[in-house]
């Protein structure tokens, strides 16, 4: 039931808040600020390394930005990713768009993660510079990607450090969006990511997704929708119709807060403590042996909609199901407050999630808004 998904240590959650807590100086107090018209927004224009449509983009290697060599060696498992986790670095939003500024990003994340965090080498995959420029973080990351037929074992999200390639993005994007070098190559990034695995763009997640972190930030996460879209157009496939997010034991979060939320709804006794633990297993394979579930404990798909499938709520609603939508709406950047009331600012937020998604703003809570809430994908966005 409890893997251990850290290949540098059996302790995720200060290594976690290492990793994003080093190297700030200079940022300053970020405020949440209100996402009333966000999806009016437009990122700013740093258009400065580019790459082809169709074609793989440019990564810049281990040995050409002339990495250490990694403390031990680096574990390649006989697997294939199932997902990919898109990050900020929490670093300065520096104005320097240059190669150098990228290659000098690259050493000073792999120092921090080998001298401060302990760590066997870069904890991510790939990093991706304000200027536009990617790099490969953790050793034989690029070899392979492309070959895509088997997985280096990463660092950079506990519990997913088997499955996940970590995507990391430079700069801090709580109250502001990343430039458009950035955004561009991020996109191709994970086209590319897609075509080599053979999965759609209903495997893009965002860090706190999974884990109780500011990562991605709210106005880069604001976005996932929208970079959803159009790596699926230039993947050429569509989604599937909703993609929940998968939780599992030992993951941590406003994500598990919010299934908590839902099975105390249903009757159970779980305290909602933000952590897949040992109750919250034993209640989900409880409730999916009652539903004719696979009980493995996994909150996927089909469990997930099992859970909400025939919950409506609007303006008469109020209890936990209510917490479960505020309690993400609040992480996300929305003026709500987790009271189990679905006023006004909570149907005012609901309508601004459904407008980023594409669908009809009603302000009410049905299977395709509860799915875009949670941090799942939708295939109209």
């Amino acid at each position: 039931m409890c893997i251990n998904c850290e290949d540098e240590g059996t302790q995720p959650l200060p290594q976690e808040i290492r990793r994003r807590t080093i190297l700030k100086t200079g940022l300053g107090v970020v405020t949440a600020v209100g996402l009333g018209g966000l999806q009016c927004l437009t990122l700013a224009p740093h258009a400065l390394a580019h790459t082809l449509d169709g074609a793989a983009p440019e990564i810049i290697s281990c040995d050409e930005w002339g990495a250490r060599p990694p403390s031990s060696s680096i574990t390649v498992l006989n697997k294939k990713a199932t997902k990919i986790l898109v990050h900020h670095t929490a670093f300065p939003n520096v104005t320097d768009y240059s190669r150098d500024q990228a290659i000098k990003l690259a050493h000073d994340i792999q120092n921090l993660h080998m001298d401060t965090n302990g760590w066997v080498d870069t904890g991510q995959h790939f990093t991706v510079s304000r200027g536009g420029y990617i790099t490969e973080g953790r050793h034989r990351s690029l070899e392979v990607l492309q070959t895509a037929d088997r997985f280096v074992q990463s660092a950079h999200c506990p519990y997913l450090n088997q499955e996940a390639i970590g995507i990391e993005n430079e700069g801090t994007y709580i109250d502001v969006l990343p430039p458009e070098a950035l955004w561009n190559s991020l996109v191709d990034l994970c086209v590319y990511t897609c075509q080599q695995y053979g999965f759609g763009a209903n495997v893009i997640f965002g860090h706190w997704n999974f884990q109780e972190t500011d990562c991605p930030g709210i106005m880069f996460y604001s976005k996932f929708p929208q970079l959803r879209r159009e790596v699926e157009a230039k993947l050429g496939q569509s989604m599937p119709e909703r993609t929940w997010v998968d939780l599992r034991w030992g993951v941590r979060g406003d994500t598990v807060r919010a299934l908590q939320y839902v099975l105390r709804a249903q009757g159970s006794d779980v305290v909602i403590s933000g952590t897949y633990d040992d109750p919250t297993y034993q209640l989900v394979t409880a409730f999916q042996s009652a539903k004719g579930i696979t009980p493995d404990g996994y909150t996927r798909n089909d469990t997930w909609e099992a859970l909400v499938g025939t919950i409506r709520l609007d303006n008469q609603s109020q209890g936990d199901y209510v917490n479960a939508v505020q309690v993400i709406l609040k992480r996300n950047g929305y003026d709500v407050t987790v009271n189990g009331q679905y006023d006004h600012a909570t149907m005012k937020a609901v309508k601004q999630v459904q407008s980023l998604h594409l669908l009809p703003p009603t302000g009410k809570v049905d299977l395709n808004a509860w799915c875009a809430i949670i941090g799942g994908i939708l295939s109209r966005g």
